[in-house]
């Protein structure tokens, strides 16, 4: 049975926080599942109100606006993630389950096909780009643009920052076409006014059809055609439209999010599976086993290390002095090794329940793309139970994570491998 390194154990069993700095910053970073789970809930103490210093490192640097809602507090939270959850669900949606299906199936043709896959550019950031077309509504052809960019949207291999912001540019072409959109089906459907004249009557209820309503009326209707974009550009956040801002921060969040993430949990599923070809064969006999395997992959290959919270006045975090506007670092990876909540930690148990890892966070900003990353990983280990005999790896360079006070194994910078067909 594998085992995976805990670069946490030592720190986690003696104090609880690890000490680390990051631009020049040092912070306590929470350890224990139970710390990390109490912090997450508590917002007043550990603050998410404060744009670029959630994620580490801070992204000062890289964009220009705070991303929403995950850079913000209740109740301010849950009013911005209303607007957009309806999309992240989609992931739930039977039509959707099938688009996802269908593309993995696709990829994993041409995979079978070859004698040499790369994994990391050739099928987990195909499969990124092209299932999120399907969350965000948008033409798939857009998965180009998007597969363009790389693994990471701010960074290139090996963690420097870009430079330049491709991002925001895109976004901001995106929402000028939104609006477009919006403005031409209203002015379709109302005509060039929107009084409330009994002449108007029919106008206004046309408009209601297509989705941009009246200047003052609040109820916003989406349509099947809307795509994010322009849901965004529809919304109403207090009776008022969102600004360009607001709607920047959403984007931002959706494409910086749940990129690396999820291509290094399709790349780990590959790898482990090419270490373990008993693996496959347990899965296949029963079916049900795939559930709890994705929550342990999720569990011991948590695609990010921590994500960070501001104190807004003086705190003490377990020894650990914190001034106000300090951060403290949640390290959902740690909470996900700890000892006392989970039997034998470090070893991969396909069969593990329950399993109350922190990989999705915790409370209030639970990860709103948790059920479309469950979708992938659910559906690739099914595909690969169908089709695959065996995983081989032919090159594989692990991704390693280097700091001062640690050092983490995340992922992978490059891993080919050769999917050898299941004898039907």
């Amino acid at each position: 049975m594998e085992h995976i390194t805990d670069p946490f154990r030592e720190a986690r069993a003696k104090d609880g926080v690890l000490r680390c700095p990051f631009q020049g910053e040092t912070l306590p970073m929470i350890l224990r599942h139970a710390d990390v789970r109490e912090a997450a809930k508590d917002w007043q103490k550990f603050s998410s109100d404060a744009p670029f210093r959630v994620p580490i490192p801070s992204e000062e640097a890289v964009r220009t606006m705070r991303q929403l809602p995950i850079e913000t507090n209740p109740p301010e939270h849950g009013e911005y993630r209303a607007l957009v959850e309806p999309f992240f669900q989609r992931a739930k949606h039977p039509e959707v389950i099938a688009q996802v299906e269908a593309l993995i199936a696709e990829l994993l043709t041409k995979a079978l096909a070859r004698d040499a896959l790369e994994v990391i550019g050739e099928f987990a950031l195909p499969v990124q780009s092209r299932a999120l077309t399907y969350l965000l509504n948008v033409p798939e052809a857009e998965a180009d643009v998007w597969i363009g960019w790389g693994i990471h949207v701010f960074k290139v291999t090996g963690g420097e920052f870009k430079q330049g912001n491709v991002l925001e540019a895109y976004l901001h072409r995106q929402f000028d076409l939104a609006e477009a959109q919006v403005k031409e089906r209203a002015a379709s459907a109302v005509g060039p006014t929107c009084g409330r004249s009994q002449s108007s009557l029919q106008n206004a209820e046309a408009a209601r059809s297509a989705a941009l309503p009246c200047p003052g009326d609040e109820a916003i209707s989406l349509t099947p055609n809307d795509s994010l974009f322009t849901a965004l550009v529809k919304a109403r956040y207090r009776g008022r439209p969102l600004t360009r801002e607001e709607m920047m921060g959403f984007g931002n969040l959706t494409f910086a999010g749940g990129r690396d993430t999820i291509i290094y949990s399709v790349a780990n599923v590959l790898a482990y599976l090419g270490r373990n070809p008993d693996a496959l064969a347990y899965l296949r006999e029963d079916p049900r086993r795939i559930v709890h395997a994705g929550e342990e992959f999720f569990r011991v290959f948590m695609p990010l290390t921590h994500i960070g919270r501001v104190c807004p006045v003086e705190t003490d975090v377990h020894g650990v002095t914190v001034p106000p506007g300090g951060r403290v670092s949640l390290a959902w990876s740690s909470a996900n090794l700890d000892e006392t909540v989970f039997d034998a930690p470090t070893e991969i148990r396909l069969d593990r329940k329950p399993n109350p890892h922190l990989s999705f966070g915790f409370g209030t900003h639970l990860c709103l793309g948790a059920p479309h990353a469950r979708l992938i990983v659910r559906t690739l280990l099914q595909a690969l139970c169908d089709r695959v005999a065996a995983v081989e790896i032919l090159h594989a360079e692990p991704h390693v994570e280097r700091e001062a006070a640690y050092q983490r194994t995340n992922g992978f910078d490059s891993l080919t491998v050769r999917l050898v067909p299941a004898q039907r």
